[in-house]
């Protein structure tokens, strides 16, 4: 009976870090493309990009997800601060429950 216990505490162990690595290399991907378009040579506006971000972080958009854009003329920097959805024990704090990611990108300048 204890092995079962020991073995599935460490099998939520392992799924709770694998969701977490997984959502954030999605905030980290979603980050960098949407400071990518701002930075294009076609400047795609910070509002859709935001919206097109939002529209792929559906999960995440619980009210938490924040986005702060700033830079200069030659670089386009983007934080965005999210909390991880937690599907499993929704209550229960976890530590590293909050990502953050800053993106700084040169802006494209045709020539």
């Amino acid at each position: 009976m204890v092995g079962v216990t020991v073995f599935l505490v460490l099998l939520l162990f392992a799924v709770q870090l694998a969701m977490n690595l997984y959502t954030t290399s999605v905030l980290t991907s979603v980050t960098f493309d949407a400071a990518r378009k701002v930075a294009g040579a076609q400047r795609t506006s910070t509002t859709q990009a935001e919206a097109d971000a939002r529209a792929l972080l559906g999960g995440f958009d619980d009210g938490t997800l924040r986005f702060d854009w700033g830079g200069n003329a030659d670089v386009v920097t983007l934080q965005v601060t999210a909390r991880r959805p937690t599907p499993l024990l929704r209550n229960v704090p976890f530590p590293f429950a909050t990502v953050e990611r800053t993106v700084r990108v040169r802006r494209e300048r045709p020539q």
